[in-house]
């Protein structure tokens, strides 16, 4: 540990904060032969360091990593941040291993702490992935897997929510959740009144909501937790509506129509019929996502071949919809 130390005053009197692409977040930026002595002398105190705990990073099998025995996310949906991350290790590898433990039951297999969306992009690349392997009691699991996840901020705050939710009934004390999410006490009472008054049914069905913070889930908490607004909400979540919108269009819509927005006739009088599903080739180089209300019609693209891909569709509309009208023709036998 004191080699680090010595690396560190090196080149600075103290530790600076630092930005998501690693770059000091206050103070100069280093450049050219500068910034690759700093690197060079980070990495030797951080391999210094491993190495004294007996921390070195290994490569698995993924095929031998099982997930938390604590989820911490709602949905394992391969979206925008997953495609991102799918590139990066396809081209340049996988920068930062994940942290696992020797798994408590099952003897020759690990059990991932951090870093489950690196697992999957391994085993979907197939190659192993790079992983400090470290033994681990079930408390420091779940506050190294709640810190992790709160210091990259990748977390939605319901799935934050239902992550503290599962720990508390799991036996977990009201100390270890506050560090593994690193909230205090009042905050972390405010979160768990969420699953307390919506129901479990209707968390799922609305999912992570990315972009709804803390004060918009505790107004619906308040019109969901009104005895006459229970069924409703429970009613609302099963229409087509609910279902054909994304997550954060769910909640926005469950929260309107109980705040008086829309009425309950939506439910009984029935919409047009939406169609969801996704599409993506073997070598998933490009996914497609299509939406269908019956009235407008979308697909949007996503991954590495995807703007290639829509370019080709947009300079070809005239040709597909000739030959849509031809096989319509066709079928009708006009």
């Amino acid at each position: 540990m004191a080699r680090k130390h010595i690396f560190d005053n090196l080149m600075r009197e103290s530790a600076p904060e630092t930005a998501e692409d690693g770059e000091p977040a206050s103070g100069f930026r280093k450049f050219g032969a500068a910034r690759s002595i700093s690197s060079s002398i980070d990495e030797l105190a951080r391999q210094a360091s491993k190495l004294a705990e007996g921390e070195t990073v290994i490569e698995i099998d993924p095929d031998l990593v099982d997930r938390s025995f604590v989820p911490d996310r709602m949905s394992i949906d391969e979206d925008d941040a997953y495609h991102e991350l799918l590139e990066a290790v396809r081209e340049r590898g996988q920068d930062t291993p994940i942290l696992v433990r020797p798994h408590p039951s099952a003897e020759g297999r690990y059990m991932a702490v951090f870093g489950h969306r690196r697992v999957r992009v391994a085993k979907q690349l197939g190659r192993p992935v790079r992983a400090v392997v470290k033994t681990l009691a079930d408390i420091d699991h779940v506050v190294a897997q709640g810190q992790e996840n709160s210091a990259r901020a990748n977390l939605t705050f319901i799935e934050r929510v239902m992550f503290a939710q599962q720990l508390g009934e799991l036996g977990f004390s009201r100390e270890t959740i506050q560090s593994a999410l690193s909230v205090d006490y009042q905050t972390l009472s405010k979160m768990l009144t969420i699953p307390k008054a919506i129901p479990a049914v209707i968390i799922d069905a609305i999912g992570p909501a990315k972009g709804i913070g803390r004060d918009r889930w505790l107004d619906l908490r308040k019109l969901v937790e009104n005895p006459k607004n229970t069924p409703i909400a429970n009613s609302y979540v099963a229409s087509e509506e609910f279902a054909a919108a994304d997550s954060d269009e769910r909640f926005n819509l469950l929260f309107d129509f109980l705040n008086g927005a829309k009425s309950n006739k939506a439910i009984r009088k029935g919409l047009a019929p939406r169609i969801n599903r996704t599409w993506a080739p073997a070598d998933k180089s490009v996914a497609a996502t299509i939406k269908n209300n019956g009235k407008a019609f979308s697909l949007a693209l996503k991954a590495k071949d995807a703007a290639e891909f829509g370019e080709y569709i947009s300079e070809n509309l005239d040709s597909l919809y000739e030959a849509f009208r031809t096989s319509k023709k066709e079928a009708t036998g006009d």
